[in-house]
């Protein structure tokens, strides 16, 4: 019997970024649900799908992902931020969750899914 593969739920908005992510996630074995490139999108797929992790970009064109992670601690979802400003472009209350800097850091990434026993 195959084992599943981890549903890693990706919101980016920039294409490259994307992109990057989801080659290095699928080469560490899980399956991308989305990508979401907006916060309703996003909003949706946490609210809907079986999943074991969620990478969330912070800033999403006209709005943040901060909605996204509160569904998804909710529901017990591990997750970690992207951004560009580091720590202190999180929401201080989500400030515990783990968080990558642009440019991503993919052995940290990997470092995190570790972690979170997502691989």
């Amino acid at each position: 019997m195959a084992e599943l593969q981890p549903q890693v739920l990706v919101i980016e908005d920039e294409a490259l970024i994307c992109m990057l992510l989801e080659d290095v996630l699928e080469g560490l074995g899980c399956a991308i649900v989305g990508p979401a490139m907006t916060v309703e999108q996003g909003e949706k797929l946490a609210r809907s799908e079986a999943l074991q992790f969620a990478v969330l970009d912070v800033n999403l064109g006209r709005g943040d992902s901060f909605g996204v992670a509160d569904i998804l601690a909710e529901r017990g979802v591990p997750f970690a931020f992207i951004t560009g400003y580091g720590k202190a472009g999180v929401r201080k209350d989500l400030q515990g969750a783990p968080v990558l800097q642009k440019p991503i850091d993919i052995d940290r990434l990997e470092q995190i899914l570790r972690e979170s026993a997502v691989i």
